[in-house]
């Protein structure tokens, strides 16, 4: 191998060692947004359960989902559930799961049918060139983005766990492993 080439290669194995001691950082950080996001739903859902019960369960105006006082507890649950244990970085793999679950039917049935973005209700009825002139301009209008962007972001926490040195999961892995070396 090239005697220039050799050298930067090592240079950059080293470090990338040094690096791999921040990696708790990336899942932290995806921890920390999501914290509020499912506290705040879950909290919503327990202050007006009677209510969020007949939206699951109402076919006419509502969701339609069959076994409505059983999908509230289980969504209100898990958001509520999911922030605490977010937040403590533990069961973290484990959580993401119905985390996913309560995205994917928040996606297909709440905010499918309102598209990836709503350009088309400020083109039909906004001025769209005057709120376009200074850049793009975004409405959501209620559509897949951020429960997308939040299933995305408990897909990598799957894969990341808590994070190191960052999250009870990560201490609680140390402490066994250290325990089960001394047996």
């Amino acid at each position: 191998m090239n005697k220039f080439i050799y050298p930067l290669l090592l240079r950059y194995q080293n470090f990338c060692l040094h690096l791999k001691h921040f990696d708790g950082i990336a899942a932290l950080s995806l921890r920390l947004f999501l914290i509020p996001v499912f506290w705040m739903a879950g909290s919503n859902k327990l202050a007006h359960f009677a209510d969020t019960v007949e939206w699951f369960g109402n076919p006419d105006w509502g969701l339609g989902l069959p076994f409505p006082t059983l999908m509230a507890i289980l969504a209100t649950s898990a958001e509520l559930g999911g922030a605490i244990l977010l937040a403590l970085g533990l069961a973290t793999r484990w959580i993401s799961i119905p985390l996913m679950i309560t995205m994917l039917v928040a996606i297909f049935t709440v905010h499918l049918p309102n598209g990836w973005q709503a350009r088309e209700i400020l083109m039909t009825y906004g001025n769209y060139d005057w709120l376009t002139s200074s850049g793009s301009f975004v409405i959501l209008n209620n559509g897949i983005e951020f429960a997308a962007t939040y299933f995305v972001m408990l897909l990598a926490l799957i894969v990341l766990g808590g994070g190191r040195y960052v999250s009870v999961d990560y201490w609680l892995n140390h402490w066994i492993e250290k325990f089960h070396g001394e047996k």
